[in-house]
Formats: structure tokens, sequence, C-alpha cells
């Protein structure tokens, strides 16, 4: 049977992501508009588009090359963001799964430093290598955004290059033009290591009761 790309809850100490659907709209609505000076290259709905956001999420969900979640902070029960998994790729046939990319991530403010991000990123590549066994897990976002890539850093993945002229840019008032790309990885052979520094991280977060450095992702 063909590789289908649908993900089941996944639920840690501080985060739960949940495949995502239109009741989350209203939560998001909140969450977009706490404060937006993060979001200058990254994909945020403002509040009267929430509704609209999710429907395209969903909709390029039935394509099978995206599965989008709501990300629920377990403390509010609110959902405080979005990530999803996209870009299956099958490279030996289409009954296996090679790589996934995770992206279209955002959190709102107040989860910003939260150790939400972190725990979220643990929860998809555990998921991605130990359970579709995958060869590689990647991320990217817009070369220009420092912030995003130090966060994607301080997930574990390795920088790989800037890819020109990559995609469209999602950064608001350039609609019609090309980004660069900066791409990130992780694979299975790094995997062990990575979880194990992920897993320190986290634990750390929590029990120090501090807030991480405000850095969210965004692709």
């Amino acid at each position: 049977m063909a590789f289908a790309l649908e993900g089941p809850v996944l639920e840690g100490s501080r985060v739960r992501l949940e495949p995502l659907e239109q009741r989350h709209a209203g939560d998001l609505r909140r969450a977009a508009e706490e404060e937006r000076s993060s979001y200058r290259f990254t994909w945020v709905p403002r509040a009267h588009e929430a509704g609209e956001y999710v429907d395209a999420q969903l909709a390029r969900a039935a394509t099978g090359k995206l599965f989008p979640y709501a990300q629920i902070d377990r403390a509010s029960g609110r959902a405080v963001g979005v990530t999803a998994y996209w870009e299956p790729r099958h490279w030996l046939d289409e009954d296996t799964l090679s790589a996934i990319e995770v992206g279209f991530t955002w959190l709102a403010a107040s989860a910003q430093g939260s150790g939400i991000n972190a725990e979220a990123k643990y929860l998809l590549f555990r998921h991605a290598f130990e359970v579709w066994g995958v060869a590689r897990v990647d991320l990217k976002t817009d070369a220009r955004n420092s912030r995003s890539r130090a966060a994607i850093e301080a997930a574990g993945a390795s920088f790989e290059g800037v890819l020109r002229n990559w995609s469209r840019s999602w950064a608001p008032g350039e609609d019609g033009r090309l980004r660069d790309s900066a791409i990130f990885s992780i694979t299975a052979d790094e995997w062990p290591e990575r979880r194990a520094r992920l897993e320190e991280r986290i634990a750390r977060g929590r029990g120090s009761g501090r807030p991480e450095a405000r850095l969210p992702v965004g692709s």
C-alpha cells in the first residue's frame, strides 16, 4: 500500500499536536494577533483570515503533500500556533517514505520561548524517524530570517546551504516574489544523538521554569 501522509495526535508535557481543523480557528485568531513583530518573514494570518487559512491548509492536505497540526498549549488547552509535515519524498518506492519536511510553523508571541517549539519539533522528528523510518527530516526558512535560522539550529538541525530563488516569498508585501531559502536537516544516523540533546534541553527547560530565548520558526 502506498504511503499516505497522515499523522496521529502527538503529545508532550507542554504541547499537544492535534490534526488541524476548523474548530481551532477561534484560538488561532487570538494567537495571531497577540504581537506580530516576529512574523516579518512568516505567513501568519490576520484574525479575520484564520478560517480561510485553515481551509487553505486543509486543501493542501487533500493533495497528500501536507499534514497540518494545531499546536495546543497543554497548560491552557488553547491552540497557540500551527506546524506541519510536508513535501513527502519517496526516493526508493511509493511504499517507503524517504524524507519529509517540517514547516509552516508559527507560534503566538506568548508561546515563543516557552519550550513549546522545542518539544513540538522533538515530537515531529521522533515520529518521522522512529515510526515512518525516514532517512532525513529537513526544514527551510527565508534566508533573511536570522531568528528562525537560530531556532532551527537550536532544535538540532544542521545548516546545508542557501537555495537561491527557491520558493515563493511568504513575507508580507512580497506577493509574486521569490525568496532564497536556508535549508537544514537531520539524518537518521544523526537522530539518536540529536534526540538525546533535545530531550536534555526539554527536561532542563521544564525544571528551570525559565523561558527560552524567543526564537520562532517559520518556513
